[in-house]
């Protein structure tokens, strides 16, 4: 499978779902830690490492919030930026929709300024270095209130400028997207652009409710889809995007083993599904990982991985003539 896996590196491509708070790889997190004298209840980054071990969704997120416990200033959010971005230049990432949960910060009283000026100064850095184009995602936490959204949207006014879409993270259970129809209402009439997760460890009724309520243009995840026709058809009919994030799904025990992923069934049945790395820090892969693991699974072969790259790039929030630019480079890499 070399070939395969030459071929899949030498794509270029973007990336839809990726939170930015999930790429602090334990030595960054150790050296973050040090410099703003924080004590970790690890000793070393081997051991962090190895707590990486998620029965569900709930344990990782644990987790992941005491991460984030690191990022205090601005310079600690640029820095997690840039080490994402060069990786994403690894991966031979040419566009990437970069999440943040900014509420994982401010809750701990670090200003939004901070939170947001380090990430975004890192992405503009990402394209005057490296050439990687960016759009930012600002994620409302489901397990929060409403009302703690809009204060969090209030406080991104300042930076509306910066932000292309709002959405939905966090666990699902018990928190199904009608609670926020409100906030997206706000945020949609700010003139934001709407993505939710659902249908990853919720039921289709969940995807159904984000479309419906939540406006979104975009569904994250939604592995459950496939247990719903109709919905398979309407995700197809309308070409409603899912970022789909293969290697996650297996750590979280969503799936039994990567070939049981629904994603060459979802290509299969017209949905514009796309790869993504979700937290991958945590889960142990970046794209290339990711694309590799489906392909070798579910046997994919050549023209579907390009197919499901271009659909990454249609997918995104870029305009129509950086899609048409993106899109040509695809093919002409595909032809080697």
């Amino acid at each position: 499978m070399t070939v395969l896996h030459d071929f899949i590196r030498a794509l270029p491509k973007a990336e839809l779902h990726i939170h930015i708070e999930g790429c602090i790889e334990p030595e960054l997190m150790f050296h973050l830690a040090e410099r703003n004298g924080i004590k970790l209840k690890y000793p070393s980054a081997d051991s962090l490492r190895n707590a990486y071990r998620f029965e569900n969704l709930q344990d990782f997120l644990d987790i992941y919030y005491a991460g984030s416990s690191v990022l205090l200033y601005e310079q600690d959010f640029y820095d997690i930026t840039w080490a994402y971005l060069l990786k994403a230049q690894e991966n031979n990432i040419l566009h990437t929709e970069v999440m943040f949960d900014p509420q994982a910060h401010t809750s701990r009283g670090v200003p939004f300024s901070a939170v947001i000026g380090g990430i975004y100064r890192a992405l503009v850095d990402g394209y005057e270095k490296l050439g990687i184009s960016f759009r930012l995602i600002l994620s409302f936490l489901r397990h929060l209130s409403a009302e703690d959204g809009f204060k969090t949207l209030e406080e991104a006014v300042p930076f509306q400028g910066w932000i292309t879409a709002v959405g939905l993270d966090s666990s699902e259970k018990n928190f199904p997207p009608d609670l926020f129809a409100d906030l997206f209402e706000k945020a949609i009439e700010m003139g934001f652009l709407t993505v939710a997760h659902a249908g990853e460890d919720g039921p289709p009724e969940y995807i159904w409710a984000a479309l419906d309520l939540l406006k979104a243009s975009r569904i994250d995840h939604g592995n459950s889809a496939i247990q719903d026709s109709d919905l398979v058809d309407v995700l197809g009919i309308y070409e409603i995007p899912l970022t789909s994030c293969p290697i996650s799904n297996l750590k979280l025990k969503l799936i039994q083993s990567m070939a049981d992923h629904p994603l060459k069934e979802m290509l299969d049945r017209g949905i514009k599904v796309n790869v993504n790395s979700d937290d991958p820090a945590y889960f142990g892969g970046y794209l290339n990982d990711n694309f590799i693991a489906v392909a070798d699974a579910l046997n994919l072969s050549k023209d579907e991985i390009v197919h499901l790259v271009k659909n990454s790039f249609e997918a995104s929030f870029i305009t129509d003539g950086e899609k048409r630019a993106f899109l040509k480079k695809v093919e002409e890499a595909s032809c080697y």
